[in-house]
């Protein structure tokens, strides 16, 4: 169901949050020279990332719990509304292609469903029981991750989901972009990367969604880095679906190995086109099923599948 909370109560809290601060010298933006607002805009979206360093410990923290989660089979799922929750989406669904991860393992759930995705549904992101009911659909369990992203940090749904994969054992995040949010409060793990007030007052999909993308970013990228997903920072679990990728597996297996042409179209024919096998094939002198086989015992650590070939 919606929220029922009192407008005049909502309108309150909006007053507190630096994402709808009101910035009376941007008040006549709108007569400024384009290069001008350009420049300005510019200037504020410069100061993102020293926003993001300073919640570095806490999102670390966070990698690291959820890395220990997806190691025993865990998902890492994302809840969010709005600009929020496609971020999520746009995330989770770029993660196939990058690391190879079955599209069930990355998950981005938007309020209001995947038709949101392109237009506001109207309502949705102020129910928290949808939240709990989309994570039920899902199945969710404690060896998931579940991310709450909302830039308020007051999102109904939200943190509705964080608390629902909360009180079923999964972990949770909570990312928001003020400080003392209700979301970073319901998770196990609250990160609040605070933005400050935006070029145009409340609209949160510039500095504060720029944050979000950051810290999002990171959580996938550096689990799949301590998943075994990369060698060194190469894409060794490279999806190879078309032309540009098989050029680029080809380029990877080159990076890693510095072996010839012929040696990289030979490995990659023996192994299915998976470049970290083949990459073992040449580095580790053994043959394709040999390869498979100890990427299967390292739980595909590449860097581990080479010392167990050098060890034999």
């Amino acid at each position: 169901m919606p929220s029922t909370a009192d407008p005049a109560d909502l309108r309150r809290q909006l007053e507190t949050m630096t994402t709808e601060a009101f910035r009376p010298e941007l008040s006549e933006i709108d007569r400024l020279p384009t290069v001008e607002i350009a420049r300005i805009m510019n200037a504020g979206d410069a100061t993102v990332p020293a926003s993001v360093a300073k919640r570095l410990p806490a999102i670390a923290a966070a990698i690291d719990a959820t890395a220990e989660r997806m190691a025993r089979g865990g998902r890492l799922i994302y809840v969010g509304a709005g600009t929020a929750g496609r971020l999520g989406v746009i995330d989770a669904s770029e993660c196939p292609p990058t690391f190879a991860t079955d599209p069930s393992q990355v998950v981005g759930l938007i309020a209001g469903g995947d038709g949101a995705i392109r237009t506001s549904v109207e309502g949705a992101e102020d129910s928290a029981s949808l939240a709990a009911a989309d994570l039920d659909a899902i199945r969710i369990g404690p060896d998931d991750t579940v991310v709450g992203v909302s830039a308020s940090g007051r999102t109904p749904y939200a943190i509705g989901g964080v608390q629902h994969a909360r009180a079923l054992g999964a972990l949770t995040i909570g990312l928001s972009c003020n400080e003392g949010s209700a979301l970073a409060a319901a998770a196990e793990h609250g990160i609040e990367v605070v933005t400050g007030p935006e070029l145009i007052a409340g609209s949160t999909r510039l500095k504060a969604g720029t944050a979000q993308k950051l810290v999002l970013n990171m959580i996938s990228t550096i689990t799949m880095i301590r998943l075994g997903k990369t060698y060194g920072n190469l894409m060794v679990d490279v999806r190879a679906s078309n032309e540009k990728l098989r050029a680029r597996s080809h380029r990877i297996v080159s990076l890693a190995t510095g072996a010839s042409d012929d040696e990289i179209v030979k490995a990659l024919a023996a192994t299915n086109g998976e470049v970290k096998n083949a990459i073992l094939t040449i580095l580790g002198q053994v043959d394709g099923p040999s390869a498979a086989r100890l990427l299967a015992a390292s739980n595909g650590h590449l860097r581990a599948a080479l010392q167990a070939a050098s060890a034999s």
